[in-house]
């Protein structure tokens, strides 16, 4: 008996919070939550690792053309931190180099978390998906080959120990884009001086985007189709963290044309570009006075 077709692609406009699974890839997170909206496009705003769980903002149709504005926008993590195992990966998932006996104690790992505050370098993790010579260097690790890598410059806004249970510790961690958090876990062990290891990741947020507002691929499986683009944020979600320019008919229509519009506002200032019928674009504001589209929808895209 043959199966039923299944309904052709269907244009799906608006930015899913996905929650996502531990032991799941970014990747297979985004193409399950693809099929169960049945949309025609789809991306990810950058990536999470399998291990960790927690926010991976999705873009669906006109969205994709803003998924590149979040690359750089500062996250929350909550980590938890192992104490006395050192593994290759720096992570639980990684193999075994060293034990320690953990002498540590809570005043310790409070009194060293001020160090990893503000600006800090990191070197990157060989298991990590930088490139040298065109290959990653997880694939470099894979065969046994370890690269020289140049520390990188990271904020570390703010780091807080949240629990303490003797040979593992809770970290809420806000910094900026680029920060390895597996490598802040090794760095703090390396200074207690028993080495450690991230067991546990959870992203909380993105930018302006929290994990409250989020979804599971369960709670969304469970809704019948119909019913799941309820589920979805409107397409400037993503710019949320701009300011709105709000344009009038005409000012639209030029806009929406490619034209600048004058414009009073903050030069070489990012913002939302809105019509009288809604969302319409990404704009930016220049040294002379003008405000010129940057990025456009295809067409005015509502937000309410």
């Amino acid at each position: 008996m043959n199966k039923p077709r299944r309904a052709p692609r269907r244009r799906v406009d608006g930015v899913l919070l996905l929650d996502k699974p531990t032991g799941m890839s970014s990747n297979a997170a985004l193409q399950k939550a693809r099929w169960l909206f049945n949309a025609e496009k789809a991306g990810h705003t950058g990536t999470l690792d399998p291990l960790a769980t927690g926010l991976l903002p999705l873009c669906f149709g006109e969205a994709t053309k803003f998924s590149s504005t979040l690359l750089d926008a500062d996250k929350t993590y909550l980590a938890t931190v192992r104490l006395g195992i050192v593994t290759d990966t720096a992570d639980a998932e990684g193999k075994v180099l060293e034990t320690h006996p953990v002498t540590a104690t809570e005043a310790n790992v409070r009194a060293v978390l001020p160090r990893f505050t503000g600006e800090i370098e990191q070197v990157p993790p060989m298991y990590s998906a930088l490139k040298r010579d065109g290959k990653a260097l997880y694939e470099l690790a894979r065969q046994g080959i370890e690269v020289e890598r140049a520390p990188r410059k990271v904020m570390i806004h703010a780091i807080e120990l949240l629990a303490w249970q003797g040979d593992h510790f809770d970290l809420r961690v806000d910094c900026s884009k680029g920060t390895y958090i597996r490598t802040l876990a090794a760095d703090i062990g390396a200074v207690l001086g028993c080495g450690a290891h991230l067991s546990a990741l959870r992203r909380t947020r993105v930018g302006a985007l929290n994990i409250d507002q989020s979804v599971t691929l369960d709670a969304i499986e469970t809704l019948p189709p119909d019913a799941r683009d309820s589920l979805l944020q409107p397409t400037d979600a993503l710019l949320a963290e701009l300011p709105v320019a709000q344009l009038n008919e005409l000012e639209a229509a030029r806009v929406l044309q490619g034209q600048p519009v004058r414009w009073s506002g903050t030069p070489s200032c990012q913002r939302r570009l809105f019509g009288p019928q809604g969302f319409i674009g990404l704009g930016e504001c220049d040294a002379d006075g003008w405000l010129k589209p940057r990025r456009l929808v295809a067409t005015s895209i509502a937000t309410s």
